[in-house]
């Protein structure tokens, strides 16, 4: 086997954890989604979006402050 390339699925991996490898190679990536719910907390560091995003099977949670509205 050695030397062949090989194709395999993340979440197969063993060494790094699969959600460290997602996060070297896509952690910068910019998603898109349609906000379905708001969280109002006690401050804006508690504030959170329910997102949906094409793809993901699940809502995504994401920090309102990291949220870069589209026009």
């Amino acid at each position: 086997m050695r030397n062949r390339l090989v194709n395999f699925r993340i979440i197969d991996v063993y060494h790094p954890e699969p959600d460290q490898l997602l996060r070297e190679l896509h952690g910068d990536d910019l998603l898109q989604g349609l906000v379905v719910d708001v969280s109002q907390g006690a401050s804006p560091e508690t504030n959170f979006a329910v997102v949906q995003v094409d793809g993901v099977r699940s809502t995504v949670i994401v920090s309102l402050n990291h949220i870069v509205e589209v026009l």
